[in-house]
């Protein structure tokens, strides 16, 4: 299977890098955005101003005590709105598959970009010019060989950085990597995890999944395929999320072969989704995931929406016959989903018109 390239987008204090734009005569001082009233919140701080101490989530009273100097100017968030749409016709130009996250952030599948340039590093780069040229801000990005990997490169050298781990340097950038990096390890999950005498993601890769599963939960497989610089997930393009999917995790690996009987409670319980929306579909996907975690998947798009969870079953099985060429191999996981949805009583009164 080819690595993906994904690159993580992360703007430089963005709304205070906006402010600071249109009013260049604070470029050098410590600046908040944030409503000037004691039991507001700091929303961002300038890189002078974090040099006090002050951070997003502070109150403002409390930024003003360890700053007693700081500028305080109210959000704009319609003036911040227009920047990240600026934004997303710059990453527009590269790749269709945008995963927005907020405002000032998104991830982009570059695996085969639009601009047919030959790496993802020389798109990151292309997009940061790009970037500082149409709005005159900066912004880091992180190239990596998945999400986990490339939201930690793009704050590595922040501000107006880049970082790039290659699918061989993987292992060799997460050894050392402390545990906080990890999305999802907050305070108490990293008091946790220090009491167990670990500290970098090197000193887990040793431990079995269903260890860090009886001692975290669900968090506890996330942190081992994390270990192992695994992270699967899809970047999600905003047209690709409106979708309906069911999926299973086995006690045990199946061939392709062994796994008739799962198809079909899937099927039931996607269609039953869909009839409490009322919505109909025109597109199925199937989705398969090795012992070794790979996902592999198909999907197809019909002219017609499915009329019934036999039409879909038939649908999937055309699917499955993709993964011939994968007879060989086990699986961990199986699911399935539809994509392509309209509203059921919408589409009724089209056909009539």
């Amino acid at each position: 299977m080819i690595p993906r390239k994904i690159i993580h987008i992360d703007m430089d204090a963005f709304y205070a890098s906006v402010e600071l734009r249109d009013r260049p005569e604070l470029r050098g001082l410590p600046m908040i955005v944030a409503s000037d009233r004691p039991r507001s919140v700091v929303t961002t701080a300038t890189y002078e101003a974090r040099q006090f101490g002050l951070r997003s989530a502070m109150s403002v009273a409390k930024a003003k005590q360890l700053c007693p100097q700081v500028i305080c100017i109210p959000p704009d968030f319609n003036k911040y709105r227009a920047v990240s749409a600026q934004l997303q016709q710059i990453f527009q130009r590269y790749t269709a598959l945008i995963e927005p996250i907020s405002l000032d952030e998104a991830f982009l599948d570059v695996t085969e970009n639009l601009t047919r340039l030959a790496s993802a590093t020389e798109v990151a780069q292309h997009i940061r010019a790009d970037i500082v040229k149409e709005t005159g801000l900066t912004a880091s990005a992180g190239v990596a060989p998945n999400k986990f990997l490339a939201k930690i490169a793009s704050d590595w050298n922040k501000p107006d950085g880049l970082c790039v781990i290659k699918p061989s340097q993987v292992q060799g950038f997460i050894q050392t990597l402390p545990l906080e990096k990890i999305p999802g390890v907050g305070k108490v999950t990293l008091q946790k995890l220090i009491a167990f005498n670990w500290q970098t993601i090197g000193d887990i890769q040793s431990i079995e999944e269903q260890v860090l599963v009886h001692h975290f939960g669900k968090f506890g497989r996330r942190l081992y395929l994390y270990a192992q610089g695994i992270d699967d997930r899809p970047v999600q393009a905003e047209r690709e999320r409106q979708q309906i999917s069911k999926e299973i995790t086995f006690e045990q690996d199946y061939f392709l072969t062994e796994l008739d009987h799962v198809w079909q409670p899937l099927i039931d319980k996607v269609w039953q989704q869909l009839q409490r929306k009322q919505m109909i579909a025109r597109g199925v996907q199937v989705k398969l995931k090795t012992t070794d975690f790979k996902t592999l998947q198909h999907s197809r798009t019909f002219s017609h929406a499915f009329e019934n969870a036999e039409q879909l079953l038939h649908a999937v099985k055309q699917l499955l016959q993709e993964f011939e060429q994968h007879k060989d191999l086990k699986f961990r996981l199986a699911g399935m989903g539809v994509f392509n949805l309209e509203d059921q009583m919408e589409n009724f009164q089209l056909s009539f018109l």
